[in-house]
């Protein structure tokens, strides 16, 4: 491919900034076609964002001439009908994370990817972004010595919309819809970097649970791990505390000192050694996707490597199902 005409399926808040105007700010790329079952809404995003063209139906948008690659930003339930109808009608696929809803739906579609040779990727954007690129230096450098073990901790108290207080219902603490709940979502992105950072988990478990009753979705969940290269991990995840137990934050323990650091709320990373302390402060691009999509690009014109694949996406999925259960 020369030119990157993309469409998108399901142009809805996570396209607004994340990544739906960088399509058009990377070179070689273009964003000419976006769909949404709304009709109202897919042409005022259209209109908003200078689309040029906008469909109230998937297979319109998948089947437009104009359009040689898709983005599906739906929410994870659909993520695998879609990418599947895309790749089938000979485009390759762009889709949000998680990937799909569990590891069998994650399979079957890196097997359409396979079959047809349509390149699948994922948006863990993470794996591009500044602020995590040094993070991952800092560990590739030796800077606290061999890693020991990580530890993940998140406690966040209700948001609005997860107690039905919100203009619409939040789909990530339906299971139905997002495959689990609010750690499917955010704990994919953890696990997705851990591995990029660490190399693969060999063996993962642990126990979810629906404490508070205030949705579907299990609330809280307890994991432990152990990578390839022996080192150990352990992560506990609870979104029922309240305000004063808020706790974001991940460690890398090593034989030479500790490296903290925030996924989702902060931009510190914070280096423990017996040398002293050093602070970094890299704050986030206005567009988060722009640099993976910008790699994504390139993986598409012949020019490069995507660092995140369907082949890749689909791990988080699996660790989480052997943590829960599933």
């Amino acid at each position: 491919m020369d030119q990157i005409n993309w469409g998108i399926i399901g142009c809805g808040d996570v396209t607004e900034v994340k990544s739906g105007q960088a399509f058009n700010k990377v070179p070689h790329s273009s964003l000419v076609a976006v769909m949404r079952r709304d009709a109202e809404k897919a042409a005022d995003y259209a209109k908003r964002h200078n689309v040029p063209a906008w469909y109230d139906d998937a297979d319109a948008l998948i089947n437009d001439p104009n359009v040689n690659a898709i983005y599906v930003a739906t929410p994870p339930g659909s993520h695998a009908d879609y990418a599947i109808r895309a790749m089938r009608a000979g485009k390759p696929v762009y889709v949000e994370k998680p990937m799909a809803r569990n590891t069998a739906e994650c399979e079957a579609m890196s097997q359409v990817s396979r079959e047809t040779g349509m390149p699948l990727f994922v948006a863990f954007y993470r794996r591009a972004l500044p602020y995590f690129l040094k993070i991952k230096e800092l560990i590739d450098t030796n800077v606290i010595g061999d890693i020991r073990y990580v530890r993940i901790q998140l406690n966040w108290q209700p948001a609005a919309r997860e107690l039905g207080e919100g203009p619409e219902p939040n789909w990530r603490v339906s299971p139905d819809i997002s495959g689990g709940g609010l750690f499917h979502d955010l704990a994919s992105h953890q696990f997705d970097f851990l591995e990029y950072v660490l190399g693969p988990i060999k063996a993962a478990n642990g126990i979810s649970r629906n404490q508070a009753g205030l949705y579907e979705a299990d609330d809280i969940a307890m994991a432990n791990f152990e990578f390839q290269s022996g080192v150990l991990g352990i992560g506990s995840w609870c979104f029922t505390v309240n305000k004063e137990q808020r706790l974001e934050q991940t460690e890398f323990v090593g034989s030479k000192g500790k490296l903290s650091f925030s996924f989702f709320e902060k931009y510190f990373i914070r280096v423990e050694t017996e040398t002293g302390v050093a602070n970094y402060d890299i704050p986030f691009p206005e567009h988060v996707q722009q640099p993976l999509i910008e790699l994504i690009v390139k993986d598409l014109r012949g020019e490069g490597n995507s660092p995140s694949t369907g082949e890749t996406g689909a791990r988080a999925n699996e660790l989480i199902d052997w943590i829960t259960g599933s």
